[in-house]
């Protein structure tokens, strides 16, 4: 079977996704049903030991990757004002998942921020303590030129207006909160692109710096981009890039709460099986097996990283709403 098919950017896909509660069928907490992918997975031996044995990376087809958030229902109002009034994301088409769910998709550059309302699934929430108070994904980065026109956007928007400090490189940063408490790291620097176009940073607070960083070096596939100081959040970062977007891993301390639900990454390839074969190999957590919805034309995998992160492969078929250009 030829799955090396050309893909356009990305569709929507839904937050966490539950274990399979029928053979043939896994249905995500927000009721959406996938066909389970057995059929979709390499034979074994179809794939050598150096392929099963390399990265992601060469997958990928898209110059970023998508992140998304799952937040209190009854905050979605102000989430949508926030990260599309105040932080200036463009606003796409929402997917509806099913009769009472939707996803709420903001583009930035050629990647989105996923809005998912309800913290449904079998995932752990705890964002006390900002960046620095558990493990998993703790903040976004967005960057702009203007600090005058971000507070303007925020002002209108009805949010009190960011406090910027200088950072002594011709740059300034302000640390807010969503809506639904997620720390937002905004950092404007002469030349950037407006809107946050240049891409997003994800913020990962890690258990075990060593062990994240093999994986996403080593299994997911980014580019390792030496560590970087943050003195205004106290931390060493430890960057990881494909494209637009950075994941930056870093520690802060031992034995911290967990949140492996407020967020997580997708990313687009050109085939989800390969993933899923190369994650069985060398024992990688399951969060949902290969499965595949016919009516997004769209095969994932969902993996998840040593602190329970959600890291999902999607693969987007040509009939897919996305390639028929209808976000």
């Amino acid at each position: 079977m030829n799955r090396k098919i050309t893909f356009a950017l990305t569709t929507a896909m839904l937050a966490l996704a539950a274990p399979a509660t029928a053979q043939d069928t896994i249905t995500t907490p927000e009721g959406a049903v996938m066909q389970s992918g057995a059929d979709l997975a390499y034979a074994p031996g179809e794939l050598t030991d150096a392929q099963l044995n390399g990265s992601a990376g060469h997958l990928f087809i898209q110059d970023s990757m998508n992140v998304f958030r799952r937040f209190p229902r009854e905050a979605t109002e102000q989430m949508v004002n926030f990260y599309v009034n105040a932080l200036g994301l463009r606003s796409l088409n929402p997917i509806q998942l099913t009769s009472t769910q939707q996803m709420i998709l903001t583009g930035v550059g050629s990647g989105q921020v996923k809005l998912s309302a309800g913290q449904l699934g079998n995932r752990t929430y705890n964002l006390d303590g900002g960046y620095a108070g558990g493990t998993g994904i703790r903040f976004f980065m967005f960057t702009y030129p203007d600090p005058a026109v971000v507070t303007q956007r925020f002002t209108d928007a009805g949010f009190p207006a960011p406090e910027f400090v200088a950072r002594g490189d011709g740059s300034s940063q302000a640390l807010v909160r969503d809506p639904g408490g997620f720390d937002v790291v905004i950092v404007t620097r002469p030349g950037a692109a407006d809107n946050s176009d240049d891409g997003v940073g994800v913020g990962i607070h890690v258990s075990d710096l060593e062990e994240s960083r093999r994986f996403y070096r080593e299994f997911v596939g980014l580019e390792e981009l030496p560590a970087m100081e943050a003195p205004l959040m106290g931390a060493t970062f430890h960057p990881y890039r494909h494209g637009e977007t950075t994941v930056m891993l870093y520690k802060m301390g031992d034995n911290l709460p967990v949140d492996n639900g407020s967020a997580g990454i997708q990313y687009v390839v050109s085939d989800a099986p390969y993933v899923a074969a190369m994650g069985a190999h060398r024992d990688v957590e399951v969060q949902t097996p290969l499965n595949k919805m016919a009516g997004f034309d769209l095969v994932t995998v969902w993996f998840s990283d040593p602190d329970g992160v959600t890291n999902y492969f999607a693969q987007v078929g040509p009939n897919s709403r996305t390639a028929r250009g209808e976000n």
